[in-house]
């Protein structure tokens, strides 16, 4: 099946999912187990992100890589999950931003991409 315009009047939503850790290659491998389970069509990482924030009453300053996963909507919960499970913080920053506009093909790509194989079933845990 070609890959353009066919999702078009699709009505599944996708966003994008900002996930933070101190530790980069953590965070690869888990944006990669994401992809690898088509929880994620993708992840953009960018390091040296300078985090100024309170905790236990002191302000703190650290630097981060941070990462922002593109993928349904309806993937949210399970990525929540997962993140809960194994990120090494206490409180990890995760949060999801609705995408409300761009280009079509782009979003039908993070849909091909997060449907679950031909003739097998990927239990996403929502």
């Amino acid at each position: 099946m070609p890959l353009r315009g066919w999702w078009r009047n699709v009505t599944e939503t996708i966003c994008e999912v900002i996930i933070t850790a101190d530790d980069a290659d953590w965070l690869l491998n888990f944006t990669r187990q994401l992809i690898e389970d088509r929880l994620a069509a993708c992840g953009q990482h960018i390091g040296g992100v300078q985090s100024v924030y309170r905790w236990d009453g002191d302000i703190q300053q650290d630097t981060e890589t941070r990462v922002a996963i593109h993928t349904r909507e309806s993937f949210v919960p399970a990525i929540l999950e997962r993140v809960k499970e194994q990120h090494p913080y206490d409180v990890p920053c995760v949060l999801a931003l609705p995408v409300q506009h761009g280009n079509p093909d782009y979003i039908g790509w993070v849909l091909v991409e997060t449907e679950a194989p031909t003739g097998g079933s990927t239990d996403h845990g929502s």
